[in-house]
């Protein structure tokens, strides 16, 4: 099974680490800067760093969880943690969502007065800088080292900053006015957006843990097939996909030449498992399943030498992302009829 580098494993724990920090003290800037205000908008910016430093521990926590070896408990390893992370991150937010509206709706009908806003702005407004840039910088670390918790909690981030960003104009906009019942309607607003970003998350996770399909992933291991393929790959059908952490899980059906005998098509699913690992290049765990090929398949077939053909080669089959999904319909019109393999070459 495959293990993660400890280089990759250090950079994600300390993409992780920074995110709890810094979560930390945008809470403590945002708290100070509704105790100067006693603004709506202001504490619903704030309640949003509560979830997102429960969120961010979590995270932290599934990243080192993620990176254990498979063992007897967990033979396909702990990779999945990043799944629940990424749900839990996500109804997090759609909870910070519900409790901004309860605070902030009773204001609508008793808007309160407003004191040192600039102050609070401009202490909002450095949190929002500080958090756009934790978010792209955890984007770009999970992408890189393939991590769904960082990626996660680099969204939830850029969503705190775009939060506070809306916070800022809405208190502009009181000070322009005078409009104290702007202030609640903004924190208002605030939740309704969040929203939105917390029930992405979920949909997410539930996706990673329904086994959903890869449906990019598969595009571009059937492109790498095609770009190397070899002649005794007659066809790949059945495929089916499915994430763990950082590695792929790939299992499908490759069609050969029926008189190979085992070393051989050993030798040619090793050199299949080698294109797409390094076409990929990421982490894929192979799990291949033998089909020898059936008189339908010669017309498909670019094995130049073969002694038993019974038919000219007269199209090509591509390998698409539509085709390898699918069951292999040669195969299954061959079924009860004599078969190529009880022949003898």
């Amino acid at each position: 099974m495959t293990t993660i580098d400890p280089q990759q494993y250090r950079r994600r724990v300390r993409a992780a680490v920074i995110s709890v920090l810094v979560g930390l003290g945008m809470f403590g800037m945002k708290i100070t800067a509704y105790f100067i205000t006693g603004s709506a908008a202001i504490l619903s910016d704030a309640m949003e760093s509560v979830v997102h430093v429960l969120a961010t521990s979590f995270a932290f926590y599934s990243v080192l969880l993620s990176a254990r070896p498979a063992d007897e408990s967990h033979p396909y390893g702990h990779g999945r943690i990043e799944f629940f992370s990424a749900g839990i991150e996500g109804l997090l937010i759609v909870l910070a969502a519900i409790a901004i509206i309860f605070v902030a709706a009773p204001k609508l009908l008793d808007p309160r007065e407003l004191v040192d806003l600039n102050i609070g702005m401009a202490i909002t407004a450095l949190a929002a800088v500080v958090n756009l840039l934790l978010g792209w910088y955890l984007i770009h670390v999970g992408r890189k080292e393939a991590s769904l918790t960082l990626v996660a909690d680099g969204k939830h981030v850029l969503t705190d900053s775009i939060t506070s960003f809306g916070v800022i104009v809405g208190l502009v906009l009181v000070l322009l006015t005078d409009w104290l019942i702007l202030d609640p309607i903004v924190a208002i607003l605030v939740a309704f957006n969040i929203v939105v970003t917390g029930f992405k998350l979920v949909r997410q996770s539930v996706g990673g843990l329904m086994d959903e399909a890869d449906l990019d992933f598969i595009s571009r291991a059937t492109q790498a097939l095609n770009d190397r393929r070899q002649a005794e790959w007659i066809d790949v059908h059945r495929l089916r996909c499915w994430k763990s952490g950082e590695t792929h899980h790939l299992d499908f059906h490759l069609t050969l030449p029926y008189y190979l005998n085992v070393t051989q098509a050993h030798d040619v699913e090793a050199d299949l498992s080698k294109t797409l690992h390094e076409a990929l290049g990421q982490p894929v765990q192979f799990l291949v399943h033998h089909d020898p090929c059936v008189p339908a398949c010669c017309t498909f077939c670019a094995v130049s030498d073969c002694s038993v053909r019974q038919s000219e080669m007269s199209e090509q089959l591509l390998f698409s992302a539509d085709h390898v999904v699918r069951e292999a319909q040669y195969l299954e019109d061959s079924e009860g009829a004599p078969s190529m393999a009880s022949e003898s070459v």
